[in-house]
This record gives structure tokens, sequence and C-alpha cells, in this order.
């Protein structure tokens, strides 16, 4: 009898993407933050000269004065939804992983709501500890109901139990809401996704939690990198995997937990835009998660303008914005097969 043995296939390295350019993409990168920058503080209700900029005492400039808060926190939003994205998939071996789709942003969401409505807290120093918890708390339920059964915590079952999860977290919100009007009338904006009303106060009192969970995330990447091999090998190259896991998993808590508490739950961002840098760059997070910064900034920045002024002169809050964005360029790389490269 002939016994016909398969051939051992190590864990694919990350690779560089075929159209890597370390200085174009930099530039490319620059350039679109800069028009997206540009774009949010000249565009909305009102069209601004960008000469007004030196008009001292001009309408024009108090409006951009007005738009810079705003845009500030876009970038800085926008930049740690991606990041986190970015980790969360490098972390659970997911190319669906996403904050928003793992119940990360809803159990944020309900943990906010439980800090207006029971314990009565008003101000985001307070209620953002909430959002940590209730981030802290979804992640680890999802992945430990998903880790239930044969083969452990697979992608499609942490999709599933995520996806369970915040339909049921959802439907708690809502009940709460709707029998507290003042809470409901307190957070009808934010429950949307908004960058829109925050002052310097509010930018500067979340930015702590969002560096320290940027410094943990980026440090992060060589460690994603040696994952991505495979825990064998990264145990064989001195890696202690589950203390690397809960270093990354804390900085995605604290960039998800500080973004849901600051704009509300805005969906998409960490999911496609690592996608998108991926075909730029290839599967290393050390290029991965920088550049997914820039590109989330970006995205998030110009889906605020397009919702000024698509409906003018309403407007339809982002985390609509970068719904309708998102859903037709994920399915463009699901069909593609983009998101099996991780």
């Amino acid at each position: 009898m002939t016994l016909t043995v398969a051939p051992h296939r190590a864990p694919a390295a990350p690779q560089r993407g075929r159209g890597w350019s370390g200085l174009p993409t930099a530039g490319l990168l620059v350039g679109v933050v800069l028009l997206a920058v540009v774009a949010s503080l000249l565009i909305g209700a009102k069209l601004v000269s960008p000469l007004d900029l030196w008009r001292d005492g001009s309408v024009g400039q108090g409006i951009i004065q007005a738009r810079m808060p705003r845009t500030v926190l876009g970038v800085v939003v926008g930049a740690a939804l991606a990041v986190a994205g970015g980790c969360l998939q490098g972390l659970t071996r997911n190319p669906l992983a996403d904050p928003g789709l793992l119940g990360i942003n809803a159990g944020a969401t309900f943990a906010m709501v439980i800090a207006v409505s029971v314990f009565g807290i008003g101000s985001l120093s307070g209620y953002v500890w909430f959002a940590f918890v209730g981030a802290a708390l979804a992640m680890v339920l999802v992945h430990t109901v998903a880790a239930f059964g044969a083969g452990g915590a697979t992608p499609a079952k942490l999709v599933l139990a995520g996806a369970a999860l915040s339909a049921g977290v959802a439907s708690w919100t809502a009940a709460v809401l709707l029998r507290d009007k003042a809470t409901f009338d307190v957070l009808r904006q934010w429950q949307v996704g908004t960058v829109g009303g925050r002052g310097w106060d509010v930018i500067l009192t979340a930015l702590p939690f969002l560096v320290v969970g940027a410094v943990l995330a980026l440090t992060g990447a060589r460690t994603l990198d040696t994952l991505a091999l495979g825990d064998d090998l990264a145990k064989g190259l001195g890696r202690r995997t589950a203390v690397d896991r809960v270093v990354v998993g804390l900085g995605i808590v604290l960039l998800t937990g500080t973004a849901t508490a600051l704009c509300g739950p805005i969906g998409f961002v960490g999911l496609v835009v690592p996608h998108m840098v991926r075909t730029l760059v290839g599967s290393a997070y050390t290029r991965v998660l920088p550049l997914s910064a820039g590109f989330g900034a970006a995205l998030t920045l110009l889906a605020d303008v397009v919702g000024r002024v698509v409906w003018a002169p309403s407007e339809i809050q982002v985390g609509v914005m970068t719904a309708i964005v998102g859903v037709p360029v994920f399915v463009y790389f699901l069909r593609r097969g983009r998101m099996a490269g991780l």
C-alpha cells in the first residue's frame, strides 16, 4: 500500500503589495488627507473662500474657526476606528472583523446609555469609562461565545456571535431609550454617529485615551505580523502570544471606546479602510496600520462633508454616510476576494 503524505504548508508571511512604493504611497496619503481637511473647513451649509482664513474679522474666517474642532474630531476618530479595525482583523485572523460587526460599538453604546439613564452622568469624562467597560465586555463575550464548540473561535463563529450580540444589545438600548425620553433627547444625534457640535474641551478630554490606544496599537504592529505566522511559530520566536493579545486588545478597546463616546457608533471605517490599504502596500501590519490611520481620517472627513451638502439645508450624519459609502466598497472587496489576504 502506498501512503501519500501531503506536504506541510507553513503559514504565509506578510506580503508586500505589488504596487508598493514608499514615497508615492506616502505622497498619495498626505494629498488625500490634506484634500479632506481643506474640504471639511471650506464646504458646508455656506461655502467659504480659502482667502477668508487671512481676512481678520470676516464671516468666512469665523466659519472656518467654528469648523476646526469638527475637522480635528473627524481626523482623530476616523484614524482611531481604522487602526482599531486593522488590529482586530489581525488579532482574530478574521477579514470581516470590525468594531461594529463584532459588537464592540454596540457594547460601548449600551454602557453609555446606562451611564446617562441610570447614573445621570452627562459629561464625556464621566461616561467614557462606561464606554471602555462596555467595549471590553462585548469583546470578551463575543470571543468567549465563539470559542465554544469544535474548532474554537473561527472567523465565521466570531461574526455570528458579534451579530447576535449587536442585535441583542441594540434591542436593550432601544428599550431603555423608549422608556427614558430625557436620555433619548441627550443621545438622539449621538446615536447615529456625528462629529458635529463638539468643542475643543471634549476633544482635549478624550485625546490622552486616544494617544495611549494608538501607541499600544501601533507598537503592536510587529506583534501582529508575528502572530500572522501562527501561534506555534510565534512562540518559537519568543513571543508571549497571550500577553501580546491582551496588549493589542487593550489598544483596540481604548480606541473604539473613546471614538464611540465622542461621536457615537460609526461603522465600516474600521472594516473597509485596512482592506483598501492592503491593496496598496500588502499585508504587513507595520505598513497597514499607520496608513490606515491616514486613510481612515480622510474617509471620515469626506463622508462628513458629503453629508453636509447632499441634503442641504439639512445634514446627514457621518455615521449614516460611512454606511452608505462602506456597503458597496465592502461588497466590492468581498466579490474580488480581497479580504482573504490577511
